[in-house]
């Protein structure tokens, strides 16, 4: 069934633009999945969302859950490299691109009008403990951000920018603090508990 509206901006994508087409459904779900969440989003808001036909959606995608996990996959774990994994890879050490990375989300925040949370955390508390491919896909965005971040505290220890120890339970406990951060910014609509948090992880990975 066609859709009768559009929403979010979105414009109908063009037949014959099929990468389009798989790209908007990406886009629309991966939102959809922040604000609603992934069971409470219904295929049909999705289509409606996107402008685009369900028969165009199967073309793409199996059902909900394919296209649940390759937002995870091509959405979500993108958008864990370009906010926290690049900008640590770039800093000149794991304690400034972290501190960058806290300072910029905190301001995102404070920018918009609803704290929303983490999109991995989001998913991750809703999805992991129920299905086995979902755990996998998620545990699979952890792992890799946490090899990231370990591998940036190993160049600082090389470099004596910190004192020598287990980089891998350290770049952990940086994701946990971060998540946590975040849970309590959802719960209380607002950035501080990131800016809170923040000078103690400072003195932590400090030289």
């Amino acid at each position: 069934m066609a859709a009768k509206k559009k929403k979010a901006g979105y414009m109908p994508a063009r037949k014959n633009d099929p990468e389009g087409v798989r790209a908007r459904f990406l886009d629309v779900a991966a939102e959809l999945f922040q604000s609603r969440g992934y069971c409470a989003t219904g295929m049909q808001a999705i289509f409606e969302a996107a402008g685009v036909t369900a028969g165009a959606f199967y073309h793409h995608f199996v059902g909900k859950k394919d296209l649940g996990l390759t937002v995870i996959e091509e959405r979500v774990a993108v958008e864990v490299e370009q906010t926290w994994i690049a900008p640590v890879r770039e800093a000149k050490s794991t304690l400034e691109g972290v501190t960058a990375v806290f300072k910029n989300i905190a301001a995102q925040l404070e920018a918009r009008s609803a704290v929303r949370g983490c999109p991995l955390n989001n998913l991750t508390l809703e999805l992991a403990f129920a299905d086995p491919e979902f755990q996998g896909s998620l545990a699979r965005v952890f792992a890799n951000w946490q090899s990231e971040i370990e591998a940036k505290l190993k160049q600082d220890m090389n470099e004596q920018l910190l004192p020598r120890s287990k980089p891998g339970p350290l770049a952990a406990y940086i994701i946990a603090v971060y998540s946590g951060a975040m849970a309590l910014c959802k719960v209380q609509q607002s950035p501080a508990p990131l800016l809170q948090c923040l000078p103690e992880l400072r003195e932590r990975l400090a030289p």
